[in-house]
């Protein structure tokens, strides 16, 4: 038995990670990415400390929600739906009806004011920096999961942001809308034996189905990269799903709660609130780290392997990709990608690109984009490929980084120095002048 669970975790954690598309069935191989996509969002939503950004979006949302509602609620009065508005809400935290009772009425005198002129200038622009710099540390968490380090510029977050806020009242009545005609339909129709359990089922998905929509929105819109829409809706799908257990848990918490102690139900409304939230936002962070697992599974084979890479066998990847590029240009062909050398070479895409980001530190290759509509990055030599030797490429690797250091080579230690110079000029030496193209 241990034996059989030793070999386990070492599938699971290693051997896995290994196999390759034509090594397996199309089946097989397909149920192995989903378990390493599992296994790889739950693993870097520990590494990445994804509860700590969960309660620091919990903070942040507790003070933009008033601020937040009201442009929501001033939009929606513009559009004469507010009142709709405010019942799809309350439907939606149910689960927090003490809570939502209190931030509406918040909301309520926040509107009161602005109407009679008193909130305007400075207080205007508090209200827009809160629900900005709200969305901008949603965007930053999400990036930071998808390991975008660009954020949008000032005027894509304004410009992208307030649409989003223009259609989100929309968005709210229409589901709101829709539920109350599904369910008019329903009784229009229970006099169809057969049709009318099918109806109910739809009814029922319904909240389900607009959940896993929003979410799925969600992990498409806020990172600042493109993103995948089947690796958004499966995990939409997944974090919808637990969402929606979560809030019928919740309920059922709540009213065990009132039932035993009258007094401290009322009293726990904020805190459970924040409760609320945090893992609100915790299922929110998992479904976005389960979307970027999704969708770069295959940056993460043979990890433990690139990790742990020899100098022998990363000099030899080196002289293979920058052979291949070469010879490419020689030819006259269009230039490889990333993902074309790791396809046809089967090395991993993890490698192929600190590869090409090394020797693009070395300036010997560098970037070209396909066409001006395409984000396919292809890779050209920098210099004239009848330069480009193996010594020139080795002695660049060698040579790349700093060596300011106050060890005395000159003299106190000169002869090792001499003796790694001499070494690699040794091992160098016969097949050093032999062109990249030609091999």
């Amino acid at each position: 038995m241990n034996k059989k669970i030793k070999a386990f975790f070492n599938f699971i954690t290693y051997d896995i990670w290994r196999v390759s598309e034509a090594e397996v069935t199309h089946t097989k191989f397909s149920l192995y990415n989903i378990v390493k996509t599992i296994i790889l969002a739950v693993r870097r939503f520990t590494t990445d400390r994804l509860t700590d950004k969960a309660s620091a979006l919990t903070y942040s949302t507790l003070l933009s929600i008033v601020p937040l509602l009201a442009i929501l609620f001033a939009i929606a009065r513009g559009f004469g739906f507010d009142n709709m508005m405010e019942e799809q809400i309350r439907s939606s935290l149910s689960s927090q009806e003490t809570a939502t009772g209190t931030i509406l009425g918040f909301v309520d005198s926040y509107l009161k004011q602005t109407k009679s002129g008193i909130f305007v200038g400075v207080g205007l622009v508090l209200l827009l920096w809160t629900v900005v710099n709200l969305t901008a540390n949603i965007e930053l968490t999400f990036n930071n999961i998808w390991q975008v380090k660009k954020q949008r510029t000032l005027y894509r977050k304004i410009t992208d942001y307030f649409s989003m806020f223009l259609l989100l009242p929309i968005l709210i009545v229409v589901s709101g809308g829709l539920s109350i005609f599904t369910s008019t339909m329903l009784k229009s129709m229970e006099s169809f034996v057969m049709l009318a359990p099918i109806l109910k089922f739809l009814v029922r998905t319904i909240p389900f189905a607009l959940t896993w929509l929003m979410f799925t929105a969600l992990f498409i819109f806020i990172p600042n990269t493109n993103v995948k829409f089947k690796h958004a809706l499966f995990s939409g799908i997944i974090a919808g799903t637990a969402y929606q257990a979560f809030q019928f848990l919740y309920i059922s918490g709540q009213i065990s709660v009132t039932k035993y102690n009258a007094i401290y139900g009322s009293f726990a409304a904020i805190p459970l609130f924040i409760l609320w939230l945090q893992i609100s936002w915790t299922i929110i962070l998992f479904g976005a780290e389960l979307t970027y697992a999704g969708q770069n599974i295959k940056n993460f084979n043979f990890e433990k392997d690139t990790k742990n890479i020899s100098r022998r066998y990363r000099d030899f990847i080196s002289i293979l990709i920058m052979s291949l590029i070469c010879k490419r240009f020689e030819k006259g062909e269009k230039p490889y990608s990333a993902e074309e050398i790791s396809l046809e070479y089967k090395i991993p895409i993890k490698l192929t690109h600190q590869i090409l980001s090394l020797l693009q530190e070395i300036n010997l290759i560098h970037e070209v984009a396909e066409d001006t509509k395409s984000e396919n990055i292809l890779f050209q030599p920098s210099i004239d490929i009848n330069k480009i030797n193996i010594e020139l490429l080795l002695n660049r690797i060698d040579t790349n980084g700093s060596e300011d250091f106050k060890i005395d080579k000159d003299h106190e230690f000169e002869n090792h120095w001499q003796t790694l110079i001499e070494t690699r000029n040794f091992a160098k030496m016969q097949n050093c002048a032999i062109l990249l193209k030609d091999l």
